[in-house]
């Protein structure tokens, strides 16, 4: 039993930063270490990161998924894209798709919208059509000019997919702001918001330091806003991203010599999943491509079985077939009980309360998440998705 209402603190309205600042590097910075708070700002990152340390970031990339339709009678139809159904269920190749592809979609007024209906939306030459195929599930057929790829007809036609805690509507800021500068897969519907203050200058002063940076994919899905609804936090259930590492990458994590520091709850996700994906790997599972969220939990997965050793499995089976990207799909939910296996520290910004990230970000650094909260709460700290930062060390108890 892990009750919800133990990780829920009072978030005051004002306190949640509604727009980002005006230089993203500006942000405050908190550092928590051995029970230990300082405060800083976050251009000064590289001063709390040991040299030769590794950062693993997430390049994916938000895609403008509030698409606004209207119909005939004046009614306004909003599909929100979720993820791909066909011709590809990845979400690299359907945004490649030409001509016509089907999403899983949330869609409001969607009792205004008969099934097998077509919507049209126009804008600026380019003509988006879409057809619900499936009420139900919320399959929408979205039908455009062939010599376009979807990437390039919703970045004309859609809308930046902010949080709906922010209640407002995005401006032309936001394609820019709600996106990280090393964004490059296409694919997120939401920013992987650790990554926001990130600029060129303090990547700079990482490489000066001699600090690695490696990045994956995780497509962050709409169920990272999900609230946990259930008393017990051990019965929510757990949405699933597709995750994209190159086998470098973990070649990378299996030959550092020093400390391993995930930049965002995604990049934690999809570096722990790769863990388990190696034990899968080490118990001759075919389907090793994939973790489930109670995986970490089972009885059988005890025996204690080293990083080195997983991420080696999982890289030699790739090289085995022929891989040099690992595709698949990872649910892990990671919550207080959860033994990290491949990251030390963590870089995050301050979460919802009752969420999946708070219960990641108290797994990660114990009982303190209370003591860091409050001095954030107490020292003027921004919070949530354009708010300020902090810098986690994980806790050795």
């Amino acid at each position: 039993m892990i009750a919800i209402d133990d990780f829920k603190y009072n978030l005051p309205e004002h306190r949640i930063a509604k727009y980002p600042l005006a230089k993203r590097d500006n942000a405050q910075l908190l550092i928590y270490k051995e029970g230990n708070i300082k405060q800083d700002h976050f251009f000064n990152l590289s001063d709390y990161i040991d040299a030769h340390s590794t950062l693993v970031f997430n390049n994916t990339k938000v895609i403008p998924a509030r698409l606004f339709f209207t119909k005939d009678t004046g009614a306004l139809l909003e599909i929100f894209l979720l993820h791909p159904i066909s011709p590809s269920e990845l979400v690299l190749e359907a945004m490649q798709a030409a001509g016509s592809s089907v999403w899983a979609c949330t869609i409001g007024n969607v009792k205004r919208w008969t099934a097998n209906a077509t919507l049209t939306l126009s804008f600026e030459g380019v003509t988006l059509q879409a057809t619900l195929v499936n009420k139900e599930k919320g399959h929408v057929l979205f039908q455009w000019p062939t010599h376009l790829s979807f990437a390039e007809v919703i970045s004309l036609t859609g809308n930046t997919p902010l949080p709906p805690y922010l209640n407002r509507e995005a401006t032309q800021e936001d394609k820019e702001r709600y996106q990280t500068i090393y964004s490059q897969h296409d694919g997120a519907v939401a920013a992987p918001t650790a990554g926001l203050h990130f600029t060129d200058h303090v990547f700079e002063k990482l490489k000066t330091k001699s600090i690695n940076s490696e990045f994956v994919t995780l497509h962050v899905s709409a169920g990272t806003f999900m609230p946990v609804k259930t008393a017990n936090a051990l019965d929510h259930t757990m949405h699933s991203e597709q995750i994209i590492v190159a086998t470098d990458v973990i070649k990378s994590l299996i030959e550092t010599q020093n400390q391993v520091i995930v930049v965002g709850t995604t990049s934690m996700r999809t570096l722990e999943s790769l863990y388990w994906m190696g034990v899968r790997c080490i118990h001759s599972k075919t389907d090793y491509q994939q973790v489930t969220q109670h995986e970490p939990y089972l009885p059988e997965q005890h025996k204690k079985i080293k990083p080195k050793e997983a991420l080696e499995a999982l890289y030699n089976q790739l090289l085995k077939d022929d891989k040099e990207l690992l595709i698949g799909e990872t649910s892990i939910y990671i919550h207080p009980g959860y033994d990290f296996k491949v990251c030390d520290g963590l870089i995050t910004n301050f979460h919802q309360p009752g969420s999946t990230l708070m219960l990641l970000v108290a797994a990660f650094v114990g009982n303190d998440w209370k003591k860091i909260y409050q001095h954030a709460l107490d020292n003027n700290f921004r919070f949530l998705s354009f708010g300020d930062s902090s810098l986690l060390w994980k806790s050795k108890t």
